[in-house]
């Protein structure tokens, strides 16, 4: 079983279209959206909901009224602010345990939080595990674990070949979570100078993972010139650019239909295939 895993530097590069297009493509496989913060990947793939199951992802603080004194030790420590007239504020409490350290009552304990929630779904593509993160809550790179634990527990059980990961944008905590065992890791990019900067940021972060890293540069021809410094990079990097997708009006027409857009037929949908054909033989040409 291998985890293909497609991120980007910042959101809105079409790293979702090209994950939802390859779990089209793919005939065998498991699929997982731990883009927990902002999940899209469901909105593609229509999934209709078969498990769920709760999330407890961090600690809050509760106050025990009757063994308080109200001496006021916790809301002089607390830094968040989280505690007023000795109730606390679920949203503000950060969990760190400090009021349940200093409280010479021992009236303060810390108890699981319901962080959020995630799924396992049926689609028209196969099966997708996929999770929503509380407003206001943090870990979302445990929940990233628990999604992806999850999705390989079930590729492992049906004996599949692929799971197909549609990871979060940027360089922080729920990427980290993501790329931990990896096998190939596909990153798309748009051919601008912001683009080619976050880029750089992300590559620096994938050198600490052992996983086959490529690079997709998606609505490629709006601006060839950049593109073209792009594969340079890529180049003097030892990074593949192993696909350039062009600009096709029938990706957005399939976005707005929700289906991938491989399903719609264009230059787009060959380049993803062609892309997809790489990707599966681990990155070489025919």
């Amino acid at each position: 079983m291998k985890e293909i895993l497609i991120i980007s530097g910042k959101g809105g590069t079409g790293k979702t279209s090209i994950t939802s297009s390859f779990a089209a493509l793919c005939e065998n496989k498991v699929m997982a959206d731990v883009d927990v913060d902002a999940a899209d990947l469901y909105l593609v793939l229509q999934p209709t909901i078969k498990e769920t199951h709760e999330f407890y992802g961090s600690k809050k603080a509760i106050i025990d009224s009757e063994k308080c004194t109200r001496c006021g030790l916790c809301m002089q420590v607390c830094r968040f602010d989280a505690i007023d007239d000795f109730k606390v504020d679920p949203i503000s409490c950060e969990g760190c345990g400090v009021c349940y350290q200093i409280c010479p009552q021992k009236a303060i304990t810390m108890e699981d939080n319901l962080s959020g929630h995630w799924y396992i779904s049926d689609t028209p593509y196969g099966t997708l595990v996929h999770a929503k993160l509380g407003i206001a809550e943090e870990n979302s790179g445990k929940l990233v674990a628990q999604v992806r634990q999850a999705a390989k527990q079930l590729a492992e059980q049906r004996q599949i070949p692929y799971v197909i990961t549609d990871g979060p944008p940027g360089i922080g905590c729920p990427v980290i979570s993501a790329l931990s065992g990896a096998d190939t890791v596909l990153i798309v990019v748009e051919p601008t100078a912001s683009s080619m900067h976050d880029l750089q940021r992300v590559l620096e972060l994938t050198s600490i993972f052992k996983s086959n890293v490529f690079v997709c540069i998606n609505k490629y021809d709006l601006s060839e010139e950049q593109s073209q410094q792009i594969e340079w990079f890529c180049y003097d990097e030892g990074i593949s650019v192993i696909g350039k997708i062009p600009f096709d009006e029938a990706v957005i027409k399939a976005i707005a239909h929700g289906v991938p857009p491989v399903e719609y037929p264009g230059p787009a949908a060959q380049a993803i295939k062609d892309l997809w054909e790489r990707i599966s033989r681990g990155g070489h040409e025919e």
